[in-house]
């Protein structure tokens, strides 16, 4: 990107900020995946398992066809096709989540390395270009940071609003909202607690997966092993994080966002600073969000769903 007219200094903050837009969308799409599932009763801790696999499936998937959509649609594919391993065993079988869910991380870490081993160093790139929205692209900092960006990044945004629309003014969110409320109430309803959950728990691989593939066609633009870097744990805390809301966990998201791009970015500042700890800095401040929100949730109702990581067996009724 192109800075004129402005100084190194002015460059270097702009640059912060579309890194830190760029971040946040690689976590708010995989925070809004775990969203939905957990307002369905369903914990997923796989969704580093699940992030991997999408960057994996995203990277061959572009590189293969040169076409960067085509990434990103096999990307969210394959997110959705291993979360299928979550659905059919948490929610179908009714094993413990949080022991299928680690389960789900190690198995899609494990696969994706071993599908990727040849790509490691593959020389292909099939990467998104950054899109500038006519008139407002051209808003001294505004645009630069909000209205050239990545399409993703435009199609995560409608992502949560739409999101933010079926939780709150559809029949289907309701429907959800109510599994993950009391599943028996919502099975005396009428609504079938397996099908919602696990239509949930597949949106959710399903855009986990979408994220892996941004991160393997657009921030990280290549394969590598480890390349997901724990982001899905921090993209798991962002749900606490943001009180099971699509908006809270998008201002969470550019937060973390944040930090993940003062890693690259302070270098230059003329900052010196140890690269080792400023790469803590995002599970540092996932530590201390969490601890704030437990500690203030000591005397006050719990905004997570009453049914979250509770089993349901219909024959228990």
């Amino acid at each position: 990107m192109i800075f004129a007219g402005i100084t190194i200094s002015e460059a270097a903050v702009i640059g912060l900020f579309v890194a830190s837009i760029q971040f946040a969308t690689l976590l708010y799409l995989a925070a809004l995946g775990e969203t939905i599932a957990e307002r369905a009763g369903v914990l997923n801790l796989g969704v580093e398992g699940m992030m991997a696999m999408g960057a994996v499936a995203g990277y061959i998937g572009g590189a293969a066809s040169g076409s960067p959509w085509v990434g990103l649609l096999v990307g969210t594919a394959a997110g959705a096709a291993i979360s299928v391993v979550h659905a059919v065993a948490a929610v179908g079988l009714g094993a413990d989540q949080v022991v299928s869910g680690l389960a789900l991380t190690i198995l899609g870490l494990g696969l994706a390395d071993f599908i990727g081993d040849d790509y490691t160093d593959d020389p292909r790139r099939a990467l998104f270009a950054e899109v500038d929205i006519p008139g407002l692209s051209d808003i001294k900092w505004v645009g630069d940071v909000l209205f050239s960006a990545s399409p993703v990044t435009y199609l995560a945004g409608v992502l949560g609003i739409v999101t933010w629309f079926v939780f709150n003014r559809t029949s289907l969110g309701l429907g959800l909202r109510a599994v993950g409320q009391s599943a028996s109430t919502a099975d005396a309803a009428g609504h079938s607690v397996v099908a919602m959950r696990m239509g949930a728990v597949i949106t959710g691989g399903a855009l986990a997966g979408m994220s892996g593939a941004y991160l393997s066609t657009f921030v990280v633009g290549a394969w590598s092993v480890g390349v997901t870097a724990g982001r899905g744990w921090i993209a798991v805390a962002l749900v606490i994080f943001g009180a099971w809301r699509p908006g809270r966990v998008a201002l969470g998201a550019l937060l973390f966002g944040f930090t993940l791009a003062l890693q690259l970015r302070l270098q230059p500042f003329g900052i010196s600073f140890s690269p080792i700890l400023v790469s803590m800095l995002p599970y540092l401040l996932t530590m201390g969000v969490l601890i704030v929100i437990s500690y203030r949730a000591r005397n006050q109702p719990s905004p997570s769903p009453a049914g979250l990581g509770i089993a349901y067996r219909r024959e228990e009724r």
